[in-house]
């Protein structure tokens, strides 16, 4: 039953959208769709707007994700251990909300923070710093650091659950050898806990690369396309400009961006330490 139902739900789905791919299907204004073969692709590769994309793609996906999420989730778990209870409830409290909200809340908060009359310009006017209109200056950092903001308590989770794993003989023998906290982590901490790391960055990758309603709330892809990743840019071509088999084939190779990542990971993640 298990495998009907991935079949089905899975499988199925992803098996006409890769034929969708190959067809010139369009969302108005055609009696039928007929065989393109790679046109779409080729077309894909030739657009100016879909190498951006890419390239926008894995700046969100590197800053946001492998970068900000897995540094300040880690970071954050290794504090909150050695924190106090009030503390820990406080922060982890802070941070989880900021995990359950709706995408479409965080992204609206977030946009009120950076926009021009928001919070973060008049933090800084009260601290005589310049100001600027962010999310026009610098669309593709705003909506990383909302993403951050947004994602970083699954890492603090997996990452808090790996640390509890690490025996505190281990750690209080190397204490006791002379070894410092950046000597501790590096040798002994981030080797113990690398499976974690490994699913951690699997896991936060697929779901940065997939991240649509944050960005559309926070600059709809814009200024221009100064923050259109893949995502924004699959979702014009197929629901604003109507080509249902062009924007099909961009999730396709979406798709396969994911699926490359994965297969990195799980690489890593076979090799012993």
């Amino acid at each position: 039953p298990a495998l009907v139902l991935l079949l089905l739900f899975l499988a199925g789905p992803i098996a006409y959208c890769a034929y969708i791919a190959f067809t010139d299907l369009q969302l108005t204004g055609q009696a039928q769709s007929s065989f393109v073969g790679l046109d779409n692709f080729r077309t894909a590769f030739e657009d100016r707007a879909f190498r951006n994309a890419v390239w926008l793609t894995l700046v969100f996906t590197v800053l946001s994700s492998l970068i900000g999420q897995n540094t300040l989730g880690l970071a954050l778990a290794s504090l909150m251990q050695r924190a106090s209870k009030p503390v820990r409830t406080l922060v982890g409290g802070i941070v989880i909300t900021a995990w359950v909200l709706p995408e479409v809340v965080a992204g609206f908060l977030l946009y009120a923070f950076f926009r021009r009359e928001g919070t973060l310009n008049a933090i800084l006017d009260w601290l005589h710093l310049p100001s600027q209109n962010w999310l026009f200056t610098l669309p593709i950092l705003a909506v990383s650091f909302a993403n951050v903001w947004r994602g970083t308590a699954f890492s603090m989770l997996v990452y808090s659950a790996a640390l509890n794993e690490i025996p505190k003989e281990i750690t209080e023998a190397a204490e006791v050898d002379g070894a410092g906290g950046w000597r501790r982590l590096w040798h002994i901490t981030l080797p113990m806990i690398r499976r974690s790391i490994g699913t951690n960055l699997m896991l936060n990758t697929l779901q940065t690369l997939s991240v649509f309603g944050l960005i559309w709330v926070m600059t709809r892809g814009g200024p221009g396309d100064k923050s259109q990743t893949l995502p924004l840019f699959m979702y014009e071509q197929a629901f604003q400009n109507s080509m249902i088999g062009y924007g099909t084939a961009v999730a396709l190779l979406l798709l396969l961006i994911g699926s490359f990542f994965s297969v990195i990971y799980l690489r890593l993640l076979r090799t012993e330490v």
